[in-house]
Parts: C-alpha cells; sequence; structure tokens
C-alpha cells in the first residue's frame, strides 16, 4: 500500500508512492515528493502485448493496464508474511504492504484495500505490527479494527457499481472468519487499471525500508475489465520489479505467472531504499 497510514499508536506514518516516468499527472511529476497513495514510483514499460516486464522502487507484483472506465472489479488472495528479523535500533521504521487495486497505474487515483506487516524502532526499542487497511486516495488511509497474524489467509475484492456510481472494498481473514467491507459514493477515478502488489510504502520524507517478508503468495487473482472477467493471464499485462531508488540491486521480484494464469510469488531480495 502505499498510504499514509497514520498508526493508532501515532508511532508511524506511511506514505505515498510517485507518478511512473512516461504518464503525465497534473498532480505531480516523476522528480516530485511522494503523493499520498499508491503509485508506482518510476517504471520501464516494454512492448504493450502478453506479459512485459517493467520496474518501479516500491511496486512489485502484476498490473493490467487499460482504458479509462473499464476496470469493474480486482479480486486476488494472499498468505499474510511473518517479519524477518531483528526490529531494533535507534530509530528503524520499515514496513511492507500487500495490496489488490484499481488505479494508480498512470492516473492520480488509487482504489485499494490491503495488510501490512510494519517494523517501528525508537530507542532500541522495536514493536512489530500486522494490520489491515483500506483507502480511497486522495481521501486517507483508514485502519482496518481487525485482528491479523502471519500465516493468516487473507483476500480482498475492489469492486465498482455503475448502477450506484460507487466503490466496495472488501477485505476477509478465512483463517479468523473475520471480514470488513464498506462502499463510497463520490469517488472519481480512471478506473484504467488492476494491480495485485507487494509495496514499500512511503512516508513524507520518501520511501520507507522495505520489511523482510520472506515471500507472498497471491492466488485466485482476477479482474473484470470491459465486462469480461479474466484471471491476470487472461489479460495483457505487466510484471513489475522493486528496485532501490538508485537502481542498483533489486528489493522484491514477482515470479511468472501461475499456469492457470491467477498466482504468482513476490520475493523479498533487499530493504532498499
Amino acid at each position: 500500500m502505499n498510504t499514509s497510514l497514520l498508526w493508532m499508536t501515532g508511532a508511524l506514518l506511511i506514505g505515498a508512492a510517485l507518478v511512473p516516468v512516461g504518464f503525465s499527472l497534473s498532480a505531480t511529476s516523476p522528480t516530485s515528493g511522494p503523493l499520498h497513495v499508491s503509485m508506482p514510483q518510476w517504471a520501464r514499460a516494454g512492448p504493450s502485448y502478453g506479459t512485459t516486464t517493467s520496474t518501479s522502487t516500491n511496486w512489485a507484483g502484476f498490473v493490467v493496464p487499460s482504458s479509462n472506465g473499464a476496470v469493474t472489479d480486482v479480486k486476488g488472495s494472499w498468505v499474510q508474511p511473518r517479519f524477518h528479523g531483528s526490529c531494533g535500533g535507534l530509530y528503524n521504521n520499515s514496513e511492507s504492504s500487500f495490496w489488490v487495486g484499481i488505479d494508480g497505474w498512470g492516473s492520480n487515483t488509487v482504489e485499494q484495500a490491503g495488510t501490512s506487516v510494519s517494523c517501528v524502532s525508537v530507542l532500541f526499542i522495536g514493536v512489530v505490527t500486522y494490520f489491515a487497511w483500506y483507502e480511497f486516495y486522495p481521501a486517507g488511509p483508514v485502519t482496518i479494527a481487525m485482528s491479523i497474524s502471519p500465516g493468516d489467509h487473507m483476500s480482498a475484492e475492489v469492486k465498482y457499481s455503475a448502477a450506484f456510481k460507487s466503490y466496495t472494498v472488501s477485505i476477509k481473514d478465512s483463517s479468523t472468519g473475520k471480514s470488513f467491507s464498506t462502499s463510497t459514493t463520490g469517488v472519481t477515478a480512471n478506473r484504467s487499471s488492476a494491480e495485485w502488489i507487494a509495496e514499500a510504502p512511503s512516508s513524507s520524507s520518501g520511501i520507507i525500508p522495505l520489511v523482510d517478508f520472506g515471500t507472498v503468495r497471491f492466488t485466485a487473482a482476477s479482474a473484470t475489465i470491459s465486462g469480461t472477467a479474466h484471471a491476470i493471464g487472461g489479460f495483457s499485462n505487466v510484471q513489475v520489479t522493486m528496485w532501490n531508488q538508485a537502481g542498483t540491486a533489486q528489493k522484491a521480484a514477482p515470479s511468472s505467472l501461475s499456469s492457470s494464469g491467477a498466482g504468482f510469488v513476490v520475493r523479498w531480495l533487499s530493504y532498499g531504499p
């Protein structure tokens, strides 16, 4: 997620990603400071057919680009990864987020729902937290009152209703049986892309180091675009690898799509930034 999510403790702000190079946004440019919502910071896209590849400093996963107003539904499932390593140090903030959503790839709106794992360490006292959230950017992010644990089987959906001109985000923890859903109207969005992403969120000062999450497996990943529902592999899609800001090392990399076209694994490689 790229959310400027504020912890309930007030300990940490997580923030936004930037706009991919080659896309035009009135809100910002590829060299400006982070927006409040999840968007890939920079990207180099390949040809526009089949599975192409692209790079970002805060996204890893798959994107299905489309035309404006085409995307009406995005679904996906994942197993909540566990924090790896040590959460400590004088001041140490790091986080990883896992989500599905509509928009953000070449647009300045994002409708998304997901989970995160974060480490906040102040004066050598570290706290690891798992939580669920949703966001209708440019409205602020919302933490969901749902207890999340590593290994929980999560699923989420973001859906647009033309009849009610509303967006509904839903998230379910099948391991606990808990679920959450909410709808909103009055949102103006492009509905021009679908995403399944592992993200390094951002604060007001830039991209936060990426928590070592080991691997995260996305499954049952599908979208409805122009009235047709397919797994990721049923559309022209973009495989996005996360690199550090210097462009010298990968931070997280997705596998190829599974034979069903509905699953893939993202592997953590380095903290960044």
